[in-house]
């Protein structure tokens, strides 16, 4: 039998321990919030066990124990080890739910989860099974050069990855533009690939080392708002007044954009042919930009209609004009 003033606490840390363990899987994982309080009262009581009992999880006892009373501190070290890792890992996932961005925040909550269970694995190996940690992390450093080089690409992926959530220039459910033009809805964004739901239903995949190297525009900051320009050419016979107040008529008769801020009609420029009148609106999602301008369209057409004005030429008309009847006569005569 082992010493009497080690025995019922190296009992009781153990009991605690696997209570402990048992409670948290009856909670299941759609309680964050119990999962973590009951983590946290069985960790603080087998940590208070070992208080009151002068034992210390980061040292070997200095008596020497044999048979159930080694196996029992060494299991009691174990689960005390394991508790203080669901601990952390319980506050890393109770902090990123109660901040509300538990999908966008993945990435570092497993990198957070990662280093806490290497970190607990490497006490453990150290602290309890005396281990020889230093010649470990060496011949770990060895390995993970090697895999370095073969996963170069990979590793850039994971990386970008980091960065990108860390730097956050997007969350889920924003819709970006790349300098490329590609732009999409945000839909998921993994250890490797971000995907991009675009306006066509497509997914677009895009790795994470090439989306941190190319500008992006993100559509959805500081709102999901976006402005929308359309030139309209008005022939020049007509007052400029007269085309700015029909143009401002047909936009503020349009239920598909935003009326806080006023859409606004800018008079770009006149000649001898037309005025050019821009509308500036905005809609309430860049998903919405086509229903939107179609029905813009459709509102200036009548308003034109129903105002007597008539829409100019484009500019490129101005390069070829048709020939006189006169000229068509000489030319056919000529050719006979």
């Amino acid at each position: 039998m082992f010493d009497d003033h080690l025995s019922l606490p190296l009992v009781l840390i153990n009991l605690l321990g696997i209570a402990g363990i048992v409670v948290w899987h009856l909670q299941g994982s759609g309680r964050p919030t119990a999962r973590l309080v009951v983590q946290i009262l069985f960790f603080a009581g087998m940590t208070a066990v070992l208080a009151l009992a002068g034992i210390l999880p980061h040292r070997v006892d200095e008596t020497q124990l044999t048979g159930i009373a080694a196996f029992l501190s060494t299991s009691a070290r174990v689960l005390w080890w394991t508790h203080l890792a669901w601990s952390l890992i319980g506050f890393v996932r109770i902090y990123i739910v109660l901040d509300r961005r538990p999908r966008e925040a993945r990435l570092l909550q497993d990198l957070i989860v990662a280093v806490v269970y290497l970190g607990v694995a490497l006490s453990l190996l150290g602290f309890v099974f005396k281990a020889p940690i230093g010649t470990l992390v060496a011949t770990s450093g060895v390995v993970a050069i090697v895999f370095g080089l073969a996963l170069q690409n990979t590793l850039g992926d994971v990386f970008s990855g980091i960065a990108l959530t860390l730097g956050r220039p997007f969350v889920i459910g924003d819709w970006i533009v790349l300098s490329d033009g590609t732009e999409g809805r945000v839909i998921e964004n993994n250890w490797r690939s971000t995907f991009l739901l675009t306006g066509a239903h497509n997914v677009v995949v895009l790795p994470n080392s090439a989306l941190a190297k190319v500008g992006l525009t993100n559509l959805s900051r500081p709102d999901e708002t976006h402005q929308i320009t359309l030139l309209v050419r008005i022939a020049a016979s007509h007052k400029p007044q007269l085309v700015e107040e029909a143009m401002r008529t047909a936009l503020q008769g349009c239920a598909g954009i935003v009326k806080d801020p006023p859409p606004i009609v800018a008079l770009k420029g006149i000649d001898a042919v037309a005025i050019e009148a821009e509308l500036q609106f905005r809609v309430t999602s860049p998903a919405n930009r086509t229903p939107a301008r179609n029905e813009v369209i459709d509102l200036v057409h009548r308003q034109c209609e129903e105002s007597g004005l008539s829409l100019a030429m484009p500019p490129q008309s101005y390069l070829y004009t048709l020939p006189a009847a006169s000229e068509v006569k000489l030319r056919s005569s000529g050719s006979l």
